[in-house]
């Protein structure tokens, strides 16, 4: 029963599905999106990472004769392609994500934060984290949402999630293992026995809380990527002091967003322009361990 409450059958939030997120920090929407989206969206991934949406820094020439498969090889993901990609700002507020969206978060909400991920066959994996510690919120409503691109499977690469949400931030320690790309990762001591596998088909989408403990093992494949498309959100009442990980000003309220639901409180402040796209590193080195 408790892995049925996990699961938004035919994208409709049920009572039963608010409770299981309230407690267990995470939700599987089954074919959210169509195969006609995720063909474009795949079709979108290839367009940004030949170039074709406008210059990333970092990115290499591509060859004429070099295959979309051969061009995504060379990469890991691309933080903040809603800026230069329509499809994927449109994206942002697809109707079955944000209906969900709406449902455990707030009437109100607002995306700050988009990442494509290409993880090819050789790929690591990321370390256990939490990603309100990278994006701070003040009222604790972060949410990933998740996009399967391909088939996630344990193989390739899917999504480990902890169930629950603890209410503070993990320790952090170092690491220097070969699974993960980062250099620090949360201690899961005593929590070792607690880990699921999140496989998922292409179409799906995984939403998990900001407090939630999650991460992704390397791609063991020879021949399958594990694409997928996150995107953050939060609830629009609350501000949003990031600095972008230290790339941006200090600020108490971050306003480079983009409402996909309700009302913005604090529309009188205007937007800005801040983030720009750049290609994740091969080694992954946001913030100190503490």
């Amino acid at each position: 029963m408790q892995k049925e409450n996990g699961y938004v059958g035919n994208g409709v939030l049920t009572a039963e599905n608010k409770a299981f997120y309230a407690e267990y920090g995470y939700l599987i929407a089954p074919d959210l999106l169509t195969s006609d989206e995720i063909e474009t969206l795949k079709g979108e991934t290839a367009a940004i990472f030949r170039g074709e949406r406008g210059d990333i820094p970092g990115l290499l020439p591509v060859e004429r004769c070099e295959t979309d498969r051969e061009v995504l090889k060379k990469y890991v993901a691309v933080h903040f392609p809603h800026k230069i990609s329509r499809i994927i700002h449109d994206y942002l507020a697809h109707k079955r994500v944000v209906d969900i969206l709406t449902g455990i978060v707030s009437p109100n909400v607002k995306c700050m934060q988009s990442m494509l991920f290409v993880k090819a066959p050789g790929k690591k994996g990321q370390s256990w984290h939490q990603d309100e510690y990278y994006i701070p919120t003040r009222d604790r409503s972060l949410v990933g949402a998740w996009i399967a691109v391909d088939d996630a499977t344990v193989d390739n690469g899917c999504l480990w999630i902890i169930p629950g949400r603890p209410g503070y931030m993990m320790r952090r320690v170092a690491y220097d293992g070969k699974e993960y790309a980062d250099v620090d990762t949360v201690d899961v001591t005593g929590l070792q026995d607690r880990p699921i596998p999140v496989e998922v088909k292409s179409g799906s989408v995984v939403f998990f809380n900001g407090h939630t403990l999650h991460s992704s093992l390397s791609n063991k494949t020879k021949d399958n990527f594990r694409t997928a498309l996150v995107n953050h959100y939060m609830s629009a009442e609350s501000m949003l002091p990031w600095d972008q990980d230290g790339n941006l000003p200090p600020t108490e309220d971050l306003r480079d967003i983009v409402m996909v639901a309700g009302e913005d409180p604090y529309a009188w402040k205007g937007l800005v322009d801040a983030n720009k796209p750049y290609l994740r590193p091969e080694v992954l080195k946001i913030k100190p361990g503490i």
